[in-house]
């Protein structure tokens, strides 16, 4: 198994701090950035390379990518999205469909959150589980998030921001295991994705994937303390959470 992040995204209204860097690189906790935690967490659970999507600023991942290797104990793979300004994520995570055939912990490039996500998503494996999304079911959901309705016995059956709060099961935190045999019908569903709009994202592949009858199960987090980050208002709470990790 190997860490996957996608850390593409220009992140514009996290200006100027994404004047320079990407989002990944946006310090959280002194020096340390969002990349750092992510990749800290996955050398926590043992894995040893990681494959991350660059595009926007990337040069800043290239310069870094030494560093991190060192600091973390691991082989970093950077893979090229050429159309990171252009199109939604849903792009971005077919690029690294190769990456996928691993068995891999995907993570986003903004989201904060402790290694017990990742924990609990191995803990979820087996049973013929083959892509696992870590779900928040304990927060109170607004229309930005990523929410899911969640069937006991047939799993995620809707994906998409745009439903009533109220409807969803809980929300997706931007973390999801996906075993190698899940890899072929993934990137399959992510093309037919971003080819009908290349500004939806990776969910909405998801999305589609259920539709064709594929399950996709979740695992719940329990009570845990993290943060999508898009805006300053994210960023303060993300920089409140980072210290306690």
């Amino acid at each position: 198994m190997i860490g996957l992040v996608l850390a593409a995204g220009a992140g514009r209204r996290l200006r100027p701090y994404t004047d320079t860097l990407p989002k990944a690189l946006v310090p959280v906790d002194g020096e340390t950035t969002i990349l750092d935690l992510t990749l800290g967490n996955f050398a926590e659970i043992g894995l040893t390379e990681v494959a991350i999507i660059v595009g926007y600023r990337k040069e800043a991942v290239y310069e870094r990518k030494a560093a991190l290797e060192a600091k973390y104990g691991l082989k970093l793979t950077l893979i090229d999205n050429d159309k990171a300004e252009e199109w939604n994520n849903a792009y971005s995570l077919w690029c690294g469909r190769d990456a996928i055939k691993h068995d891999v912990i995907l993570a986003n490039g903004d989201t904060v959150h402790p290694v017990s996500v990742e924990r609990t998503l191995l803990a979820a494996r087996g049973e013929g589980r083959k892509i696992i999304m870590a779900l928040d079911t304990v927060k109170q959901l607004a229309d930005e998030e990523m929410k899911v309705v969640v069937d006991p016995d047939k799993g995620a059956r809707k994906i998409t921001k745009l439903m009533d709060p109220a409807e969803a099961t809980g929300e997706y935190i931007g973390v999801t295991l996906i075993e190698g045999s899940a890899a072929e019908e993934l990137a399959d569903a992510l093309k037919t994705t971003f080819e009908r709009d290349p500004d939806l994202y990776y969910e909405d592949g998801y999305q589609e994937l259920v539709n064709r009858g594929f399950k996709i199960d979740v695992a719940p987090i329990g009570e845990v303390a993290w943060v999508e980050i898009d805006n300053h208002d994210d960023l303060a709470k993300g920089r409140e959470i980072a210290c306690r990790y």
